[in-house]
């Protein structure tokens, strides 16, 4: 990886800690997350669309539409997902899940359903990952009937984890069709869209998970947030257009370091130093994971 990207990587792993520290404590996680993309959008949008017109015009593949219409709607379903989680765990838990999870799913699709062999050390990488999200999460608490309270959470975190694997993929080689800024303001318009769709939805449903009464949320939270995760993306796929994607998506995982560390300073959300230690070390475990995961790829 060329030192542009890698350092595109890291400001947007930063960034990306940032957002979800905001999405975690300004409320309404749902709203938030929906008040963010509209607002990014209104700044996105309009100026993607004069950068469009002041290069000419150029043509946008049928694939990119497609890829980025695909994505967006991937987007909001990691959007709903994520949502879920933050409004039943900790952000120390349920960060650290979802974004490990990601590139052990994207392994188990290479294996078991395109016939991928793995390099020795990827073993070992899988080892370190499978065990970081052990000493996260402890699924045989849950199954013992302690801390049951996360357990709705985890499985949010999961299928959060399977969405950014998925869109994590389809960017990557839509972000090669057309320039990463086109490509952008075409996931995130659809994106943004789902959202609102999703927003006057909700509270029409009696039940279930995504009906859970709204509640008050920061705006000015939001505003920032979404601007934040808006550029995150951005240097993302910036990222992915110089550099392969096993490279580029465990590298910005880094992220979960910050937020379980912002979840256990500042948030409290781990009581006693054993929690605190066992979040911190599994945490770090899922980082060594995925860069190992990305070495060995």
């Amino acid at each position: 990886m060329d030192q542009l990207a890698l350092a595109c990587v890291l400001v947007s792993a930063v960034m990306h800690a940032s957002w979800n520290i905001l999405l975690k404590t300004a409320g309404d996680p749902l709203r938030t997350a929906t008040f963010g993309m509209l607002t990014a959008s209104a700044v996105l949008i309009p100026g993607a669309l004069a950068g469009w017109f002041l290069l000419g015009q150029p043509p946008i593949p049928v694939e990119g539409w497609v890829l980025g219409i695909v994505s967006g709607v991937v987007e909001v379903a990691y959007f709903v997902f994520l949502a879920a989680a933050y409004r039943r765990g900790d952000l120390s838990v349920v960060s650290p899940l979802a974004r490990g999870s990601a590139p052990l799913l994207i392994v188990v699709v290479g294996v078991g359903l395109l016939g991928e062999r793995l390099a020795p050390a990827s073993v070992v990488g899988i080892g370190v990952l499978l065990a970081g999200l052990l000493t996260i999460q402890r699924p045989w608490r849950l199954l013992r009937g302690t801390h049951a309270a996360h357990r709705g959470a985890a499985g949010f975190a999961l299928l959060t984890g399977l969405m950014i694997a998925t869109y994590t993929s389809i960017d990557r080689v839509g972000s090669q069709l057309m320039a990463p800024w086109l490509y952008v303001a075409i996931l995130w318009g659809v994106g943004a869209g789902g959202l609102a769709i999703v927003g006057w939805l909700r509270p029409r449903v009696a039940q279930g998970v995504f009906a859970m009464p709204p509640m008050p949320f920061d705006v000015r939270k939001a505003v920032v947030g979404g601007l934040m995760t808006l550029g995150a993306y951005l240097l993302v796929l910036f990222a992915l257009s110089r550099a392969e994607v096993a490279l580029v998506g465990p590298l910005r995982e880094s992220s979960v370091l910050l937020t379980t560390a912002w979840g256990i300073l500042r948030l409290r959300e781990a009581v006693g130093r054993r929690e605190i230690a066992l979040r911190l070390t599994g945490s770090l475990m899922v980082l060594v994971g995925v860069l190992v995961l990305a070495i060995a790829g």
